[in-house]
């Protein structure tokens, strides 16, 4: 089904929009995980927070943040300039450091906002326990301060006792302003750029185009499920551990075809648990709308006609629903990854000729944080890059962030000249990818050394056992984290908090994806 071109012309216009928020996030920002890796998303939405069209960004922001608008909504009353800030799992959130604003658009004579935009940009650190707010902790009150729905702006002026009290909770006040006033100028941006598209062609132009977008990726949703054979395919994956005991944390689904509809039930998979690993269903909805989205012609809108034919059920005290004061740090990044696992593994059953093996099915994250020469703390954060799964019409890529993230690898110059610290090594690792008529890609080799006392956590996963292959494909292998201390090598666990002394060397080696197809013979 083609783009009709009327439409086609209204989506890359709102496409547009959502993307120049983008840049204007990223160039105007402080931190390197902004600047460099662009961890941020942006959005566009109607008056009721239908979600209209979002940038190419980060897909498990970009399917939980309609929670954030809509908890936003019911959380106060905006008035034209105001600004809400909120993190909040429970009200949208993914984990804390991803602060999220959310702004209406007003228009003249309007007594509602017309339209709604929204930014989600991850903070290397919103206090917690730990430098960077990745902690091995036991609640989620460790991670960081925690901000429901609250004003930030009212009336274009910031709310001083809102930014005193998250600053006053940050290891790094000066960096979390700057991102923030990036996020804020996103949005200006943002609403420069509705406001002109209405001038040209008129609010109710582009209401009826926002909502024929919405109804148009419905029907090729439709359209999609129609063409995959009907049955309730199931399948099980696990994350390695929580970091606190737990270990094999199962996630079970069975993705049910029914004509035009699906049904997706994570019923089975394993209660919440005492270490970070817990997600919330706003990460299940990303994770499932990132799936469909993956599997629909390149020029499909994404908006929320996407999940339209779909109904998603996550039982209740589940990793994927744990209720509130559980910790969350790794839900976002390293939960999300496996449920988009376990998803592609339930349709490889229905559709194997269009499911790759698994990627890497790990986001590496690496926080970290000190003090300078000056005597003024840093905080960092990154995400390590790994193998993506061979697939029917090719071989997966090396050194790629795959499926929930879609961040860039932070340039070895901008680390080494922003922080304390020495990058040893960064290379592919090679052979690290599964064997197969399409093989995995490799993963890498990250090595940092401290040029000064450091403390950190990893969050990572497996590394117990690499990603899956599929028709006859070998397994990637699995990754590993060391410590380095002068010719002494230490394993780290896939979650740990470590400390670095000067000349001391952290190795996160990570996984590579699984291969497709039975090995040719040589």
């Amino acid at each position: 089904m083609s783009l009709p071109l009327d439409l086609g012309v209204f989506r890359d216009l709102f496409v547009a929009l959502t993307e120049e928020m983008g840049v204007v996030l990223q160039r105007t920002a402080h931190s390197p995980n902004v600047v460099e890796r662009r961890d941020y998303s942006c959005a566009l939405y109607g008056a009721d927070g239908t979600t209209i069209a979002m940038g190419d960004h980060m897909p498990v922001h970009l399917g939980s943040m309609p929670l954030s608008v809509a908890a936003a909504r019911g959380a106060m009353e905006l008035q034209p300039a105001d600004v809400a800030i909120l993190n909040d799992p429970s009200a949208g959130g993914t984990h804390l450091p991803d602060l999220t604003l959310v702004q209406g658009v007003w228009l003249e004579g309007d007594e509602t906002p017309a339209f709604w935009l929204a930014n989600r940009a991850h903070h290397a650190d919103v206090g917690g326990r730990t430098a960077g707010s990745m902690p091995l902790t036991g609640d989620v009150y460790e991670e960081g301060v925690v901000l429901p729905p609250v004003r930030l702006m009212r009336g274009g002026s910031r709310v001083e006792p809102t930014w005193r009290h998250l600053l006053a909770n940050v290891r790094t006040p000066e960096e979390r302003s700057g991102d923030l006033a990036a996020q804020l100028a996103s949005l200006a941006t943002g609403e420069r750029r509705l406001r002109a598209l209405v001038d040209r062609y008129g609010k109710g132009r582009i209401e009826a185009m926002g909502q024929a977008l919405v109804d148009y990726a419905a029907r090729l949703v439709r359209g999609l499920l129609a063409g995959i054979p009907d049955g309730a395919y199931h399948f099980e994956d696990v994350l390695d551990d929580d970091g606190r005991g737990a270990r094999d944390v199962a996630i079970r689904v069975t993705v049910e075809i029914d004509g035009e509809t699906a049904r997706v039930d994570f019923g089975g998979t394993d209660p919440a648990v005492e270490g970070p690993l817990n997600a919330n269903p706003a990460i299940v909805r990303s994770a499932v709308f990132y799936v469909v989205r993956a599997l629909l012609e390149e020029d499909a809108p994404a908006n929320d006609g996407v999940l339209a034919p779909f109904v998603i059920e996550v039982p209740e005290g589940s990793l994927l629903r744990p209720g509130w004061g559980r910790p969350v740090a790794a839900g976002n990044v390293e939960t999300s990854q496996r449920i988009v696992d376990a998803l592609l593994g339930a349709l490889a059953g229905a559709i194997p000729d269009r499911i790759p093996g698994a990627s890497q099915g790990t986001m590496n994250n690496l926080a970290f944080g000190g003090l300078k020469d000056d005597g003024h703390p840093f905080t960092y954060y990154e995400t390590v890059a790994g193998g993506a799964g061979g697939h029917p019409d090719g071989p997966g890529a090396s050194g790629l962030h795959t499926h929930m993230t879609n961040s860039l690898n932070s340039p070895i110059e901008a680390l080494e000249r922003a922080l304390p610290v020495r990058v040893r090594r960064y290379a592919y690792r090679r052979g690290s990818g599964g064997a197969g008529r399409r093989p995995g890609g490799d993963g890498l080799v990250r090595e940092i050394e401290a040029l000064s006392p450091l403390e950190g956590t990893i969050l990572s996963d497996r590394r117990r056992r690499g990603p899956w292959g599929l028709a006859g494909g070998v397994a990637g292998a699995p990754g590993a984290n060391w410590r380095l201390r002068g010719e002494r090598a230490e394993e780290l666990p896939g979650k740990a908090e470590f400390r670095l002394e000067v000349g001391d060397r952290l190795v996160v080696e990570t996984p590579g994806g699984g291969g497709w197809g039975e090995p040719e013979a040589e």
